[in-house]
């Protein structure tokens, strides 16, 4: 697919730093939007997401890519994609956890041609039924659309108290102030990103220093920085009782994520 007149700053596409993938099945771009979903190891929870999206008829307004990390438990079985109107499963090959996954959808995506890039995470924790209305924000112009369970009119169910309070009182609010914006929830990767602020040089988002989660954390800091236009909507994340589906450690892996936030508002990650 030709894609030169998306983007004046195609010529920068030499310079990313793209992990290796495998396009394990590519059925090819029919909207100027897509959902991005990565995923490892997912089991029941992809699957129920994707069922979800299904029923939601999401296909019919976006095309939907998952990003495998390496899943070895059998739930992305091409006959099950396709009934469910996946358009594209790509296979991280290289080193690196969702940040390294993220920039290899990313480069797919635009290299594609879309316009619009919503991501939502694979563990079956955000209602999907909130996709259509990120696409609705990215078309009317917003850059940087952000979900938020704090927000008026969102749904915050069974969040462990930990990470309840170091969103509310530590990351949203350093982030906020540093950034310039007023963000509630900063943590979730429920979002919509437009193609111009996912080229521009001055985000430069295909760099190998992210790796883990910086991304997320550099973007909601960086945005607003930039001037780019960023909105929350209401969103609903629940977690299932007595089970917390997430790749983050309670104890090692949370002071990472504290880590890479002090490191992305003073700056480290700025291009």
């Amino acid at each position: 697919m030709n894609t030169t007149s998306h983007s004046p700053l195609r010529d920068d596409r030499s310079v990313w730093q793209v992990p290796a993938f495998n396009t394990l099945m590519w059925l090819g771009r029919r909207y100027k939007a897509c959902v991005v979903i990565p995923v490892i190891n997912e089991g029941e929870r992809i699957r129920n997401l994707l069922v979800r999206m299904h029923a939601l008829k999401i296909a019919d307004r976006a095309d939907i890519i998952i990003v495998d990390g390496g899943s070895t438990d059998g739930s992305l079985g091409e006959d099950f994609l396709r009934s469910q109107d996946v358009r594209g499963l790509l296979l991280k090959t290289a080193p690196g956890k969702l940040s390294a996954q993220l920039r290899c959808a990313y480069a797919f995506v635009l290299d594609q041609g879309y316009e619009e890039i919503v991501t939502i995470d694979g563990n079956d924790k955000d209602d999907p039924e909130a996709i259509p209305r990120f696409i609705d924000a990215l078309g009317k112009g917003y850059d940087f659309v952000q979900a938020s369970r704090f927000l008026a009119g969102g749904i915050a169910e069974n969040t462990p108290k930990s990470r309840d309070f170091a969103i509310r009182f530590i990351h949203a609010p350093m982030l906020s102030v540093f950034s310039g914006f007023k963000w509630t929830d900063t943590t979730q990767g429920f979002r919509g990103y437009s193609r111009r602020m996912l080229l521009d040089p001055k985000m430069a988002i295909f760099r190998d220093a992210f790796t883990t989660y910086e991304l997320l954390v550099y973007l909601s800091y960086r945005a607003p920085k930039l001037g780019y236009r960023c909105i929350e909507l209401a969103t609903t994340r629940r977690y299932p009782k007595g089970e917390v589906p997430t790749k983050i450690s309670a104890v090692r892996g949370n002071f990472s994520v504290l880590k890479v936030l002090f490191k992305a508002c003073f700056g480290a990650y700025n291009a």
